[in-house]
């Protein structure tokens, strides 16, 4: 599966938020995103996961448009993303907070509730079952039980990842995975996410810590304006003379 953009345009007033912005990420990959502040890069997510409508262009999932597709539909399709603040519920735990991320649930319903109690039942002990083992897989298990809003920041992350997760997704758009995290918990979440990958999930993440993304990536683009200036190797791409002068200020 891939994600594509496709002369991605979004404006508000007179200001160009996108302007033709184009690329290519297979769920294979490790893709990240960099560009200063008021580059577009956050709009960009937006719009590729259906929480906003780009003014032209197109968004294909798997080759197929899904420009009509609003977020719950996207994410049915394979496609989730966080938030670079975690949009958890606070005072639920983490347990709990994990469980409610798990789609489809026949008790949410009335219908379901009062007349299919065994399915009922079988869906919670197999969403049970699989918080606490996404608990254990980010090392969680030792806050299962303390509400969202009391753990630290990198913690926090975590939750929003297990939440992406719970949805079963190929391709998760992350969104600064490691602001306000620190460095010992920065080293959790990357280990964490080449393990993702390597079991095929594919990652787009959006990050101005620059050392850890260009140790996680395989590819980064880089845009400034709305417009993608760069893209190829990590390497490469931070020694390109317009991604020093737009994002770096013209030094490393």
């Amino acid at each position: 599966m891939s994600l594509e953009a496709r002369s991605i345009c979004k404006a508000y007033g007179g200001f160009q938020a996108l302007d033709q912005v184009s690329f290519r990420v297979e769920t294979s990959a490790l893709f990240g995103l960099i560009g200063p502040n008021g580059a577009g890069k956050s709009t960009l997510f937006s719009v590729l996961s259906g929480f906003l409508a780009a003014d032209s262009g197109s968004v294909l999932l798997a080759d197929r448009p899904i420009d009509s597709l609003g977020a719950p539909a996207r994410a049915r399709s394979g496609m989730v993303r966080t938030f670079q603040v975690p949009r958890d519920f606070r005072h639920l735990t983490v347990r709990e907070n994990l469980a409610a991320a798990a789609p489809g649930q026949t008790g949410e319903t009335l219908m379901g509730l009062f007349f299919r109690p065994g399915q009922v039942r079988r869906e919670e002990a197999e969403i049970a079952a699989k918080v606490e083992g996404m608990m254990r897989f980010l090392r969680l298990a030792h806050v299962a039980d303390q509400p969202a809003g009391k753990l630290s920041g990198g913690q926090k992350k975590l939750v929003e990842l297990g939440r992406a997760l719970m949805v079963e997704p190929r391709l998760i758009l992350l969104d600064e995975p490691f602001a306000g995290v620190n460095p010992v918990l920065i080293g959790e979440i990357m280990e964490r996410i080449r393990e993702l990958n390597a079991r095929g999930i594919g990652f787009l993440v959006i990050e101005h810590d620059l050392d850890a993304l260009s140790r996680l990536v395989q590819s980064l683009a880089v845009m400034d304006r709305g417009r993608i200036i760069a893209q190829g190797v990590p390497g490469a791409v931070l020694d390109d003379p317009l991604v020093r002068e737009a994002y770096l200020g013209g030094v490393v």
